[in-house]
Parts: C-alpha cells; structure tokens; sequence
C-alpha cells in the first residue's frame, strides 16, 4: 500500500477511535434518544405552541363576543343581524350588492 493511504487510515487502526465513532454514529441516529428523534420532537413542540397561541387568541375573542352578548343591545343586534329577526311594528329590507351574490354555473 502507498504511504498516502495509510497515513489516512492510522488512526482507524485504534481500538478507542473505532469504538467512539460507532458511539457516536449509535447516539446520533439509532439511539431511543438520537439527534433525529429530538429534531422532530422540538418540531411538534413548536407547533403545539403555535397551536395553543392560536387558541388563546380564540378564547380571547369568544369572551370578548360572550361579554357583548351579556347585554340586551348585544342580543337584539345578534337576533337582527344574523337571524334576521325583528318587531311586531318594522319591516326588513335586505339589500344585497352585486357582487355579494353567488355566480350560478354555466354548465347549470
């Protein structure tokens, strides 16, 4: 063999350097505990932490809509704007834009 290619592979020849490098190769990808697996742990971490930020908007604004609803003026408006609900004396006129209107297929 040519000196170059031993001068490379020496190191290899020792017991203690095989054995940490098989350690090393173990701990970083077959290990219960392996880089690989805690990479994806720290992703679904991540995103469980966007998800529960997401709620805690979520809940602020349901108790936002619950505290204006708690009040007979919150109610009357959810009744009229939503239900289209309204009093013995009135009458309702819905004005709908163009726009606003669902398009109809063609094909139909």
């Amino acid at each position: 063999m040519p000196k170059s290619k031993t001068k490379y592979l020496k190191p290899f020849k020792n017991l203690f350097v095989i054995i940490l490098i098989v350690f090393a190769v173990w701990m970083l990808f077959f290990d219960a505990n392996s880089w690989l697996i805690h990479h994806e742990l720290n992703t679904d971490i991540e995103d469980l932490e966007n998800e529960k930020d997401y709620y805690k908007k979520e809940i602020k604004k349901d108790k936002k809509e619950i505290k204006e609803l708690s009040t007979n003026d919150g109610i009357e408006k959810l009744a009229r704007e939503k239900y289209y609900m309204k009093k013995d004396n009135e009458d309702i006129y819905i004005i709908e834009y163009q726009d606003s209107i669902p398009k109809k297929k063609e094909d139909e």
